[in-house]
């Protein structure tokens, strides 16, 4: 006799709604996090296209005061080999494709780098924000003290991401040579340090390893920004 297999069952309208639930709850948690991701990238643009449209109004405000025959746009295109915090050798080339604000200075200066170097920090933070990226770079005047090791144990202080330069007195020289920055020991401390009067101007390097532009060192860290943005 031959038997039959029991018929199947059809799920229950209960279960075939639940499952239709879970179906739809999964989706909405993916697009839910997709508009998640999105949020920040999308909040990130708009802050970069405020901060450009204000750099490119203070260029224009600035633009308008210089006379005609202004020597700007000037060109400096820097090539140099120096040494970095963690021992290893540096030239133009480990920047190419990335801007950089260049700074000349030296840790243990009490006086004008302690005021521009949190501001490039501060400047730096404003454009990470923004979704832009400009590598902090300080060249030192004075490699007796700023030693790679030296440059390790202080430049965190200011910024993680802060590069220090030192090197041989001749490299320096040249570098500084390229910038036209000039300096001079004015004084000593009373434990023999030297102090140093030097320039000061803070100076984005863009991509292609050209100088876009020059700021001074009393610029808010907003304001240097702003101007940074404008180029980037």
């Amino acid at each position: 006799m031959t038997q039959t297999s029991p018929a199947r069952r059809a799920p229950s309208s209960g279960k075939a709604l639940g499952t239709a639930l879970a179906a739809a709850g999964l989706w909405v948690g993916v697009w839910a996090g997709l508009f998640a991701g999105l949020a920040p990238a999308a909040q990130a643009q708009e802050t970069a296209a405020e901060l450009r449209a204000a750099g490119l109004a203070v260029r224009d405000e600035e633009a308008g005061a210089m006379p005609e025959t202004a020597p700007l746009p000037f060109e400096i295109e820097p090539h140099f080999r120096l040494i970095d915090q963690t021992g290893r050798e540096v030239t133009e080339a480990d920047f190419a494709g990335k801007p950089y604000a260049l700074f000349f200075g030296y840790v243990s200066c009490q006086s004008i780098c302690s005021v521009v170097l949190p501001r490039i920090a501060g400047a730096t933070n404003i454009l990470l924000d923004a979704g832009l990226e400009v590598t902090p770079v300080v060249v030192t005047i004075d490699p007796a003290r700023d030693t790679p090791q030296a440059l390790a144990e202080a430049l965190p202080q200011w910024h993680e991401k802060l590069v220090g330069l030192t090197g041989s007195e001749e490299d320096l020289q040249a570098i500084r040579d390229t910038f036209q920055v000039q300096m001079e020991k004015v004084a000593e401390l009373p434990d023999g340090s030297p102090v140093y009067a030097h320039g000061s101007f803070v100076y984005l390097v863009g991509p292609d390893g050209k100088v876009l532009t020059l700021l001074p060192p009393i610029i808010s860290p907003r304001r240097m920004a702003e101007v940074f943005a404008s180029y980037l």
